[in-house]
């Protein structure tokens, strides 16, 4: 494989709680370990930060046998990267000048926290107004909920997108747990939302903008950002 010179953040969610059911979640394994393996197993630099720092919740469902995949039967028998992933920097403490890019896989705990999050809203804000690729994928494009442009305006106003599609939501039987549903949310935004068929992989990307639309997506989000990281690293 050729190593790569960049420097990519996976920014995970803190939260575990799946709002009053008095269930868990988290984020999703699949959404982490299939990005992580495509930037490492090329030698990018991938750091991981929480808002909380330290061991992020894994959703529990993410574990069951139904959603298993290469990359989580691969990340069930990687002990350093679990031990890596113990030990997540503070969102707070990250400096967008040391990182090309940044990704955020999903799972329903991001819906809650980093929708939220002032450090993870300033960071996009700053990686895009320095010209530096954001991904996002399932859940995760929810992220970008409160980030505005330079003039104020809503960022994914105008905007090609994709995250979780409300009949996906409603497959898991979410839709009146959730603060907000993430197809609903990217168009009254503004942003121009598209969809494929539930659970099918499906990648948009808009500039440095790249978003995926659910689990299935997560590789190949990645793979774009990875391609564009190529493709910027070279003009």
């Amino acid at each position: 494989m050729k190593n790569e010179t960049f420097n990519v953040l996976f920014v995970l969610t803190s939260h575990d709680e799946l709002g009053e059911t008095g269930l868990k979640t988290g984020f999703w394994i699949e959404e982490f370990a299939a990005p992580y393996y495509v930037m490492a197993d090329s030698g990018v630099s991938v750091t991981i930060a929480s808002p909380k720092g330290g061991q992020p919740p894994i959703d529990p469902k993410s574990a069951l046998p139904d959603f298993q995949t290469d990359a989580t039967k691969r990340f069930d028998s990687d002990a350093e990267l679990q031990a890596k992933l113990a030990q997540t920097v503070k969102l707070s403490t990250v400096n967008v000048a040391d990182y090309d890019a940044v990704f955020y896989p999903g799972g329903h705990g991001p819906l809650w926290d980093l929708t939220n999050d002032r450090h993870s809203i300033e960071l996009i804000e700053h990686f895009w107004q320095d010209g530096k690729p954001v991904a996002a994928v399932c859940h995760a494009p929810g992220v970008l909920r409160y980030v505005k442009n330079a003039d104020g305006t809503a960022f994914v106003a105008g905007k090609k997108v994709t995250g979780f599609s409300n009949t996906e939501e409603e497959a898991v039987e979410l839709t009146q747990v959730v603060p907000y549903l993430v197809e609903d949310e990217l168009q009254n935004l503004g942003g121009k939302y598209s969809k494929c068929e539930d659970w099918k992989s499906y990648v948009v990307q808009d500039g440095n903008l790249i978003t995926g639309q659910n689990p299935g997506s997560s590789e190949e989000t990645a793979k774009a950002l990875l391609t564009l990281l190529r493709e910027l690293s070279s003009k």
